[in-house]
């Protein structure tokens, strides 16, 4: 794990993704790739009469903005001391995101917990989640830092996806202090149990303590955020969205409920 993609883009999570990214490069020994992701209009300009040349207008601005956010990114990052570059798309975020995530091993993106817009920024994880095969570090936005080599839950349902997430975070978990797989309580059989996600781990030399927890009355994002809290876990590591996408936006589900909530940041895959 040595490619990080790092999504640019002037919102309220810019400052708390962009600093989540340095520390994870750091703690990487890595390159940070900076996208910058927007579609441009055609520029259509006509006679004022017809109202058309607002289109022209829009892109021009558009386009201007995009330069200064270019400009303010690059000399940032020309103070750090991680190897980066800096590329732009015209296309939409996902689909930026998405065609240049290919070479990439992780993926920064914003959890929207503090954005006025958080139904597309969950639009935008979902999309980047279900196209790509790439782990995503979903970050809080109010949490500028990223702790590599603290304590780390694990959250285990034995599922395919949570089976994904473990792997792809085997880097990392070989920073952490302590690497902690949490079980809830569903009142269903795992297809794997946690003890074969703790005999995984130990074949990379990852020591792991397994924590097997009832929800009782407590939903299992409640429970996770509880041990999260106790355990002072600077991440948590778990599969997203076990059933439907569709399913788990209209109805809720641990996916959408702990990108919302979560005070720390999750590195999810499916």
């Amino acid at each position: 794990m040595k490619s990080v993609l790092l999504f640019v883009n002037d919102d309220s999570g810019l400052d708390a993704r962009y600093q989540a990214a340095l520390d994870l490069t750091r703690a990487l020994e890595g390159h940070l790739h900076c996208l910058h992701s927007h579609t441009y209009p055609p520029q259509m300009a006509f006679d004022g009469v017809s109202g058309m040349s607002v289109f022209y207008d829009i892109s021009k601005y558009a386009a201007e903005a995009d330069a200064q956010l270019k400009t303010e990114m690059e000399k940032r990052l020309a103070g750090e001391d991680v190897p980066w570059d800096y590329r732009q798309a015209n296309a939409d975020p996902a689909r930026g995101l998405s065609r240049n995530s290919a070479l990439a091993d992780i993926i920064v993106l914003s959890s929207g917990s503090g954005a006025k817009n958080s139904g597309q920024v969950l639009g935008l994880l979902g999309d980047v989640i279900f196209n790509t095969k790439v782990p995503v570090l979903v970050q809080p936005d109010g949490v500028r830092k990223f702790e590599a080599a603290g304590p780390v839950v694990v959250a285990w349902n034995g599922s395919f996806e949570a089976g994904n997430a473990l792997r792809a975070a085997v880097p990392l978990l070989k920073l952490a202090s302590e690497v902690h797989i949490v079980v809830v309580e569903e009142d269903k059989a795992h297809d794997l149990p946690p003890l074969e996600a703790s005999e995984y781990l130990s074949r990379y030399g990852i020591k792991s303590n397994i924590h097997d927890l009832a929800a009782d009355k407590s939903s299992v994002q409640a429970v996770l955020l509880s041990t999260v809290d106790a355990l002072q876990a600077g991440y948590l590591v778990m599969g997203a969205y076990g059933h439907s996408r569709a399913r788990e936006f209209l109805f809720g589900g641990v996916t959408r409920s702990l990108f919302r909530e979560c005070p720390v940041p999750l590195l999810v895959s499916r």
